[in-house]
């Protein structure tokens, strides 16, 4: 039984250790040299023209699993749309923001000479079953976005465009049965990996 339970244990660290670099970030244009002295930077998101999961409109899959929570109990489909909404700025952000500040090295200022846009593109809500450490009871969240340098005083005056691409979200040990909770890890992911590129 041991042996057993260590084998789970090195399986599933494996499986975050590849998860956690199959993200790629680039940059597709400009140079982010501009940054090197710069001690903080405004930070926005834009949610704009999201694709999730096999849906390519954010419309349609709210819609779908609004209607689908509705039937098994009135009332709760309307609550979980509002949350996938208002997660945006309780939790998505907030996550994004802590890791980016710690690995940059970098403050948030609104003031700041460059703003950093974070345009989110696509979201994998994954999904945990109950007892997801059985195959097929469980799929890491992910999402791609790109990042726009600019301007703070003129937003026209893009510095750089990097791609975000395969941002794992999930918890360890599982127990992410929410759907906010993994797309937090996504964009927790995001600013980590993100604050020490941009570093």
């Amino acid at each position: 039984m041991k042996t057993l339970s260590k084998y789970i244990v090195i399986v599933a660290l494996a499986l975050l250790w590849v998860n956690a670099n199959a993200q790629k970030i680039k940059t597709l244009e400009g140079d982010l040299s501009v940054l090197k002295n710069e001690t903080s930077i405004n930070i926005e998101f834009t949610y704009d023209n999201i694709s999730v999961g096999k849906f390519a409109k954010e419309e349609d899959y709210v819609e779908k699993k609004k209607a689908e929570y509705n039937a098994k109990e009135p009332g709760r489909g309307d609550s979980w749309a509002k949350s996938w909404v208002n997660d945006r700025e309780a939790r998505y952000q907030p996550k994004f923001i802590d890791l980016f500040t710690s690995t940059s090295n970098m403050s948030v200022n609104k003031s700041a000479k460059y703003t950093l846009i974070f345009k989110t593109k696509s979201i994998e809500p994954g999904y945990n079953i109950a007892g997801g450490m059985m195959i097929g009871g469980r799929k890491n969240a992910s999402l791609d976005a790109e990042v726009w340098i600019v301007e703070t005083a003129d937003r026209s005056k893009k510095i750089a465009i990097i791609s975000v691409d395969n941002a794992p979200g999930g918890v360890f040990g599982g127990y992410d049965y929410d759907t906010g909770t993994r797309i937090a890890e996504s964009y927790a992911i995001s600013g980590k990996k993100l604050g020490k590129y941009i570093k």
